[in-house]
């Protein structure tokens, strides 16, 4: 459903969320070992590291290795593996914040916006927040004038109240790897 999904992607990340299979991410990460966690580690880092030199690092053979890389997966864990590219070889080094706030709060026009938001490849991430702004975007453009053409094809369709925009001088911190300290483990399971 297009609304749950949107509503997720405004929580913290520790949050329960419902997974395709409709199991809570938060029930699998209670499921998780140390062994688990190492592997989701490696992965984090380079998931192209072959599964035997996974395996070899924590300490498993491949087909045991492998067989978790999968449930975790099955289990809704791992939910894709990409390639991360750098912004500026591929000409989207302008990075915009933009906050967005409506008066329109209904499913509806949530969901409208949702389908709005979903035409444009400029914004890489999308939020409902809590507090004064109702929606934040982070946004990839090559420069300025993208951003303005971006900007005026947004409001020109769908009504928003406000729209304010910060773009970033630098970035400091940059990373795909989420903590994994705060996984609850459990002894290794046998395999």
């Amino acid at each position: 459903d297009l609304i749950e999904h949107i509503r997720a992607m405004g929580e913290a990340a520790h949050k329960v969320s419902l997974t395709a299979t409709g199991r809570s991410r938060s029930k699998a990460a209670r499921m998780i070992d140390r062994i688990d966690r190492r592997i989701l580690s490696i992965l984090q880092e380079d998931c192209t590291v072959p599964v035997a030199e996974i395996g070899r690092r924590v300490g498993l053979s491949t087909t045991p290795c492998w067989r978790r890389i999968q449930k975790m997966e099955e289990d809704g864990v791992i939910t894709g593996r990409v390639a991360l590219l750098d912004p500026r070889k591929v000409n989207a080094k302008v990075t915009a914040f933009v906050a967005i706030t409506t008066s329109q709060h209904t499913e509806d026009w949530l969901k409208k916006f949702a389908a709005v938001i979903s035409e444009f490849p400029e914004v890489v991430e999308f939020y409902r927040m809590a507090g004064q702004v109702d929606y934040l975007l982070r946004v990839a453009v090559p420069d300025i004038e993208a951003y303005d053409d971006f900007y005026k094809r947004l409001v020109a369709k769908i009504d928003i109240s406000d729209v304010s925009t910060t773009f970033a001088m630098e970035q400091i911190k940059n990373t795909t790897q989420l903590p994994l300290a705060y996984v609850a483990t459990e002894k290794p399971r046998p395999e």
